[in-house]
């Protein structure tokens, strides 16, 4: 790893507040790029316009999508810009380069009627695990928060009294998010009567993990996986593909599926787009936009099957 590319990381990391995972998306595509101009006998500082489109030109060949190209574009021009503003290069051929056209993918949802289907079928379970399963459903749903602000949840950071949740998001950005009556209820009954039976088998897994020398952090996590530790975007999965097996309802359920569905229902039912935006932790609006698309899609597709004569031929 070069110099810059190491400065750039550290202050993505450090000053920008990054999370771990983009930090690392972001070296990844740096490393890609700079194996490629090294290759071809080109330094950092000497890269132009027809560096970067045979580059491109490369990537499409070995069958990497416009998606990712469109991503790595964006991290390099973040990465140049850096390099310019610090004095490594005297200017960002980036800045020149138009992103390959992608086709807009929107997020997929679920009904309502899905949503309450789901929520009677999985309160019908009668396993140990079902109270914890039924709170990660509810507090996903009702709040909107994303797998990873869900798993980094203590158990302060909700507010019975207030039915509020406190979540950390992207870039250390905490923000408030309010919960429902039901929601309360659900969390309530997991708090009380099943939390307690998993801190002996944490503070047990705590220990196992002190004596093989790993560090572990001291805060009492919200929900835990089957064995007592704490839970990761991993397991959450892992959990979601569980309770459709024990369900019966095979809905693609995603913590994505959860967060989309969220959003899309409070757009239908009249909130405001920067009301949206903020619950879901969009630091720009036009990720927030998308959901206006949606909802659009939604109607037009209903308007079809009421009238199949409106459809092209």
């Amino acid at each position: 790893m070069n110099k810059p590319e190491q400065e750039f990381l550290d202050h993505l990391q450090y000053v920008r507040n990054y999370s771990p995972k983009t930090v690392a998306s972001y070296q990844e595509d740096i490393d890609i790029f700079c194996e490629y101009i090294f290759s071809e006998g080109t330094e950092i500082e000497s890269v132009d316009v027809i560096t970067i489109r045979n580059f491109l030109t490369k990537e499409l060949a070995r069958g990497v999508s416009k998606r990712s190209c469109k991503r790595r574009l964006s991290s390099l021009k973040h990465f140049y810009k850096y390099m310019n503003n610090v004095g490594y290069v005297n200017d960002n051929p980036f800045l020149l380069i138009e992103s390959p056209k992608t086709e807009t993918k929107y997020p997929h949802g679920l009904y309502k009627e899905q949503i309450e289907e789901l929520f009677k079928r999985n309160g019908e379970r009668t396993d140990a695990l079902k109270n914890r399963d039924q709170a990660i459903l509810y507090l996903l749903y009702y709040s909107g928060m994303r797998a990873a602000e869900l798993v980094g949840l203590d158990v302060q950071s909700v507010s019975m009294r207030e039915r509020v949740v406190r979540v950390l998001g992207k870039g250390n950005k905490e923000r408030i998010i309010p919960f429902t009556i039901e929601c309360q209820k659900v969390l309530k009954e997991y708090i009380e009567k099943d939390r307690p039976k998993y801190i002996s088998h944490f503070m047990e897994w705590q220990k196992k993990q002190e004596a093989n020398g790993k560090k572990v952090n001291n805060m009492s996590p919200l929900f835990f996986n089957a064995q007592g530790g704490p839970l990761t975007t991993r397991g959450l999965e892992f959990i979601l593909d569980a309770i459709q097996e024990k369900t019966g309802l095979f809905v693609g359920l995603h913590p994505h599926i959860l967060r989309h569905s969220f959003a899309t229902h409070l757009l239908e039912n009249g909130a405001d787009l920067r009301v949206i935006q903020e619950l879901l932790g969009h630091e720009n609006i036009n990720a927030t936009q998308v959901y206006t698309h949606v909802t659009e899609e939604a109607m037009k597709e209903t308007y079809q099957n009421v009238f199949p004569r409106a459809k092209k031929k």
